[in-house]
Order: structure tokens, then C-alpha cells, then sequence
């Protein structure tokens, strides 16, 4: 599978972005498909998931109530919708997704997944 992720850019605090994750060589929808970040000096956080089999949603306590992941199959592309963003949400998103992986409520681990796309920056700055 090969990724691509867009959406990223520079927003003020409270201001909103969607970032798209598009998937070749493989259909996201028979894949469990998550976005990770990673700020400068920090662990690869995983923050959202999307589960294959039945459509249900992971999020981390860091982003839950802001954020939103969502699956557009027809367009083999899963997108993270980010609304209220903070200072701290500043970071390198990446798209990940794995054929195998029921995401629930444990914490996402990035060695779950096999497939990473290069990532994208989001900045958030007055």
C-alpha cells in the first residue's frame, strides 16, 4: 500500500484543518487505518483510528472531542478532521494503515502497522 498524506499548513489556535490520507495499491477499506503525530523530540503518538470491520473509532484522550476520523471508500481516502487546535497540536502527521489490526481502546502502538506514509506538517501558531 502506498500512502500519501495532505492537509497540513500553518493555523491559528481554535482554527480548524483537514488532513487526507490516499491510499494506493490496496483498498483502505479491507485495512484498519489510524494517524499518528510527532512533535520535535517527542515519541510518534498515535492519536485516531479507524477500524475495517465494522466501521468504529478510536481516539486518544489528547485529541477526543476534537478531532474526527473519517473513511471515504469509494475514494479509497481516510481523513482526520481537526476543529479547536492548540499550541500542542503542532506536530508531523503521518497516515498509517495494517490488513490485521482491530484497533480498540489500548493505546495505538506504531509497530502494529505496515504500511506509513511520509507525513505531513501541521503548525499551529499566532
Amino acid at each position: 500500500v502506498q500512502i500519501v498524506e495532505s492537509g497540513g499548513g500553518l493555523v491559528q489556535p481554535g482554527g480548524s484543518l483537514r488532513l487526507s490520507c490516499a491510499a494506493s495499491g490496496s483498498t483502505l477499506d479491507v485495512h484498519a487505518a489510524a494517524w499518528f503525530r510527532q512533535a520535535p523530540g517527542k515519541e510518534r503518538e498515535g492519536i485516531s483510528c479507524i477500524n475495517r470491520s465494522d466501521g468504529s473509532e478510536y481516539y486518544a484522550d489528547s485529541v477526543k472531542g476534537r478531532f474526527t476520523i473519517s473513511r471515504e471508500n469509494g475514494k479509497n481516502t481516510v481523513y482526520l478532521q481537526m476543529n479547536s487546535l492548540k499550541f500542542e497540536d503542532t506536530a508531523v502527521y503521518y497516515c498509517a494503515t495494517d490488513p490485521d489490526l482491530y484497533c480498540s481502546g489500548d493505546p495505538l502502538n506504531p509497530a502494529d502497522f505496515t504500511s506509513w506514509g511520509s507525513g505531513t506538517q501541521v503548525s499551529v501558531s499566532s
